[in-house]
């Protein structure tokens, strides 16, 4: 497990405790929930590649795509409204997911809202495995959006508040690990399920998602609630007691303390989302829980996930090998998240975010030479030698590499350690609609964009990972080694943020009077 326990916060304070084998359980099993929103990424592409699944739902690919009875440009085969719809609706209704999710993690927990995601995609599973048309097979990716809206919500939340801030970083990608895990599960599926002649590999590939939702679901029934959110619905007692076996140690004093006084805050804040979204010392918090995501997505790195198979077929790979370099891709995207695990409460966040990045955009510029001079405008490759064919998978997994650990887990990790408890839910809900929001976006218009813009798509996304590294250069602070309840003084001593966060803004012990006249002045 990664270190970082020999480092103090930057205002000095620490807490004692170490990482005990049931926190380092708990967050284990929560982390499971990022299994379910990796195992529909790396389904989806695979199953809008096979034959039998598009002659059923979508003739009109499949006549351009297997028949060949309609001529089209190479890189416009896999342009339809209607199938990028089927991968796109989840995300939508994840963003709808998310806002209630927050309600539900504030008032009753984050362990019942992870529960619920987990009985949403169940149910969802369940729809696609057995759908007989296009109607079901929405339905059912609705009911998973709903699922990975609640479980994205929560999950973040959970690990950042029962992780000891030592190994708050490490702990917390375990979740980015299991969406790994699920895409690399899904696209190993995918490339034996679509080798069944008879037809029906996908409704395996699509109901196989039932096995990680019950997973998430043994898993939140299992586990204890957080010592924060137990403040937070007055059970002080059992918190306390909680924070005890959690941290090891009888002494726990002061870290109760703080969470207490954080819950106070908390409890006294009336209207989380209108505080959040008007009153200025939060502003950083909502600045980076809004682009963090958006540049996540704008990486272009959700097009290699959702669309391996489709991608590569259209770049001159055969069916199989389409499927066996998604298989690939996966692969390495599971290994190299292993490098910020264990980076992350060492290194930092902000030197992993810009050397991803740089890494991130050679890796585009590469392969958008590549491409350009194989396939040109056309998207014609003619006989695509092996060697070529290897050099472009070389460099893919470079950038996903990357991005593995990178902004993927950092992604998830930095707007969920950054808000104090009185807006934690409502803020992670803004992360969670901003990535879903660009998610829909990116799997709504990629075969449209492919179409057009061609070999100059990765450019264009390297554009936006030019921008962002550049953003997390002049504006991230580092967030390594802080306590949650104690992040906001970083904000205070930064050269921008501080015009937004002065010291007198973070009372330690701040009275009802104060916030409620706060209250009134937003």
């Amino acid at each position: 497990m990664a270190g970082g326990g020999g480092i103090a916060p930057s205002n000095g304070k620490t807490y004692p405790g170490e990482l005990t084998s049931k926190v380092l359980v708990t967050c284990i099993v929560a982390a499971m929930g990022g299994l379910i929103f990796g195992y529909d990424i790396g389904i989806s592409g695979g199953v809008t590649s096979m034959p039998s699944f598009l002659e059923k739902f979508f003739p009109d690919v499949y006549a351009k795509e297997v028949l060949h009875t309609v001529s089209t440009n190479q890189y416009c085969k896999f342009n339809s409204p209607k199938l990028t719809m089927f991968t796109s609706s989840l995300y939508l209704a994840a963003l709808v997911a998310s806002w209630a999710a927050s309600s539900v993690t504030r008032i009753m927990g984050r362990k019942l809202s992870m529960l619920s995601g987990g009985l949403l995609f169940l149910c969802g599973a369940i729809i696609n495995g057995c759908a007989r048309n296009v109607a079901m097979l929405i339905i059912g990716r609705v009911l998973l959006g709903f699922g990975i809206g609640f479980a994205n919500q929560s999950v973040p939340v959970y690990l950042s508040e029962m992780a000891p801030y030592r190994y708050r970083g490490s702990l917390n990608i375990v979740f980015q690990l299991s969406i790994t895990i699920g895409i690399m599960a899904a696209n190993l599926l995918n490339y034996f399920f679509a080798k069944i002649k008879a037809g029906y590999g996908w409704r395996l590939s699509l109901g196989g998602a039932v096995v990680p939702a019950l997973i998430f679901i043994v898993g939140s029934l299992c586990l204890p609630d957080t010592p924060n959110s137990l403040i937070e619905r007055g059970k002080e007692a059992e918190a306390k007691s909680m924070l005890s076996k959690i941290r090891g140690i009888d002494n726990v004093d002061a870290e109760f303390n703080d969470m207490v006084e954080a819950s106070k805050t908390s409890n006294q804040v009336q209207h989380p989302w209108k505080k959040l979204l008007r009153d200025p010392k939060y502003r950083p918090q909502l600045a980076f829980a809004m682009l963090i995501p958006t540049f996540q997505q704008l990486t272009g790195m959700n097009v290699i996930m959702f669309y391996a198979p489709v991608l590569f077929k259209t770049i001159g790979f055969g069916d199989t090998a389409s499927l066996m370099s998604a298989v690939i891709t996966g692969i390495v995207n599971f290994v190299a998240t292993f490098v910020s695990l264990l980076t992350a409460d060492r290194v930092g966040r902000r030197k992993l975010f810009l050397v991803g990045g740089i890494q991130m955009l050679i890796s585009q510029i590469v392969i958008a030479i590549a491409v350009a001079l194989k396939f040109g405008i056309s998207g014609d490759p003619g006989a695509l030698p092996i060697w070529y064919a290897s050099f472009v998978v070389v460099f893919i997994c470079i950038y996903v590499a990357g991005f593995a650990y990178s902004w993927g887990p950092l992604g998830w990790l930095v707007p969920s350690e950054i808000f104090p408890l009185e807006v934690r839910p409502a803020g992670q809900a803004v992360n969670v609609s901003f990535n879903m929001i660009f998610t829909f976006f990116i799997a709504e218009v990629f075969t449209e964009m492919l179409c057009v813009f061609k070999f100059g798509l990765f450019i264009f996304f390297g554009v936006f990972v030019f921008i962002m590294t550049l953003f997390i250069y002049k504006f991230l602070p580092e967030t390594k080694g802080i306590p949650i309840d104690d992040m906001s003084k970083i904000w205070s001593e930064h050269w921008y943020w501080k015009k937004y966060v002065n010291q007198k803004d973070i009372p330690i012990a701040p009275t009802k009077e104060r916030i409620q006249m706060d209250d009134k002045q937003v």
